[in-house]
């Protein structure tokens, strides 16, 4: 396994970090939460780029590069607080229909992808928060050379900014993939703690899919794909949240630095320098787990299932870590609108939750080793 970046790679962060530090100030992101704006011009960048199309195969339209140059540029989104439909397109939408879709699928809705003119996302969580498959109840049955899709979708990202949305279903096969225009779905926006990702429960009352739009075969070979997709859309939150994190840390330290009491900078003080030591550790643990998270999966390494969910347990709990403290030691200030720090906060609060929270993801090793 190769744990250094290669000098491509780090091309890609530089000329990354350029873009987002160029055209996603944090009045852009306080523009989506407080004006609910469309990011499109961000967005236009990020396609002017090549970036939506970094995973997608060169045989459907892509660049064909792998879950090492996603990850890059997913940290530094995380660090810049990114909105917009890139990681629900990118890193949930794009591996069910790389993995499940026919060749003349992938033609179909990658392609567009990779030009920038369809975005999409994955519906698959329920009223019970669960990213299981084998739990899902909302129905797909036959009907004609087609399918009627019935059943509600929880906390499903970007729905209401989309095209195309991926609905996992039960059949009476298995589970199906069924991807549905977002046009066609009752879409109800929820109040998410997090207003720059936006979170949406999809109804869909009967709704018709014709045949060429069910991914693979229902089934239980498709339930474990899609066991795969979510691991992808995991170590994606995951390596996000770490690129958050970082910059709640690097916020926080220069707030230490300048804010003073008793005529010098609270930094200087031991408790906050054992604070910031307990912060910097989770964040290394953070950032080394989702790489080598991001490494399995893309050498489809046996151990990813296990290196997924570590890493989204780290995350999670490097999260929860840094947005205690990083509040707590901006003081009254950190509570306050006005401040950057609540944007950082709440991302990564929501991006802890989203795929399984660190408790979820901890229960899981427990199973995937035995216990």
């Amino acid at each position: 396994m190769q744990l250094e970046f290669t000098p491509e790679q780090e091309e890609l962060r530089d000329g990354v970090c350029a873009m987002l530090a160029r055209e996603c100030p944090m009045s852009l992101v306080r523009e989506v939460v407080e004006k609910g704006s469309r990011p499109d011009d961000l967005w236009a960048h990020m396609v002017a780029l090549g970036w939506p199309a970094l995973t997608i195969p060169e045989d459907a339209g892509g660049l064909g590069l792998g879950m090492i140059e996603l990850a890059v540029v997913l940290e530094e989104l995380g660090r810049s607080n990114a909105p917009g439909p890139f990681v629900p397109t990118v890193t949930q939408f794009v591996p069910v229909v790389r993995e499940l879709g026919s060749p003349e699928q992938r033609a179909r809705f990658l392609a567009p992808v990779a030009n920038g003119d369809l975005t999409g996302t994955l519906a698959l969580a329920e009223a019970a928060g669960s990213y299981d498959p084998d739990l899902v109840e909302v129905t797909a049955t036959g009907s004609g050379d087609g399918y009627i899709v019935t059943g509600t979708k929880d906390s499903v990202v970007e729905a209401a900014n989309v095209d195309e949305v991926a609905v996992v279903a039960r059949t009476p096969d298995g589970i199906g993939v069924f991807v549905v225009p977002a046009s066609e779905l009752a879409i109800e926006p929820i109040a998410a703690l997090d207003a720059s990702r936006p979170l949406a429960r999809v109804t869909l009352d009967g709704v018709g899919v014709t045949a060429d739009r069910a991914l693979g075969a229902p089934g239980h070979d498709t339930a474990a794909t899609v066991r795969r997709v979510v691991e992808e859309a995991s170590a994606a939150l995951a390596l996000e949240l770490v690129g958050t994190c970082q910059t709640i840390f690097d916020v926080t330290l220069e707030y230490a630095k300048q804010r003073e009491q008793f005529d010098v900078p609270i930094g200087s003080f031991q408790a906050i320098k054992h604070k910031f030591a307990d912060m910097l550790v989770a964040l290394e643990r953070a950032r080394a787990t989702a790489y080598f998270a991001a490494l399995t999966i893309a050498e489809d390494d046996e151990r990813r299932a296990v290196a997924v969910s570590t890493a989204k347990a780290a995350a999670g709990e490097c999260a929860r870590l840094l947005a205690k403290e990083g509040i707590q030691i901006h003081g009254g200030i950190g509570y306050t609108w006005e401040h950057d720090m609540h944007l950082y906060v709440r991302r990564a609060r929501s991006s802890a939750l989203l795929f399984g929270t660190a408790a979820d993801h901890r229960a899981r090793i427990a199973t995937l080793i035995g216990l």
